[in-house]
């Protein structure tokens, strides 16, 4: 179920950090650490999947929930104006990690984002700050 090269399986299996912002029996969403904007993060099932052609239905359906709810709290908590998500299935179309993710991406008014980003990385410490916020119960 999980394959031993793949960056996100190793996160899953906690050979590699990671900022969880929220999880359940079939998803884990964690803070993305090359964020196109504040609170940033991805949705991954549990279950290794190369892309969107590759994933079970039911894996899908839970990543579509769970992207549903971060994307919720971006909103409420964040004060996100709006939210992309974003699945990019193959190389060509800007895929960079071969596991099925969804980018649950915040949008603020005058954001000056476009698609395609440039991952670059984020400051540890604002990261940090929306996963708390992007939590299901926040640290306040």
């Amino acid at each position: 179920m999980n394959d031993p090269d793949c960056l996100f399986c190793k996160i899953l299996a906690g050979e590699l950090p990671s900022t969880i912002v929220a999880e359940d029996e079939r998803t884990v969403a964690f803070m993305d650490i090359n964020p196109a904007t504040r609170g940033h993060a991805l949705v991954v099932p549990r279950a290794h999947a190369t892309d969107l052609l590759d994933i079970g239905d039911e894996d899908l359906a839970a990543c579509a929930l769970a992207a549903r709810q971060l994307a919720t709290r971006a909103k409420e908590r964040l004060g996100a104006d709006g939210v992309n998500l974003v699945n990019s299935c193959g190389a060509i179309a800007w895929q960079s990690v071969f596991h099925f993710h969804i980018h649950v991406v915040p949008r603020y008014v005058g954001d000056p984002l476009e698609l395609p980003w440039v991952p670059a990385p984020g400051d540890p410490g604002e990261i940090a700050a929306a996963a708390d916020l992007l939590r299901p119960h926040p640290l306040l």
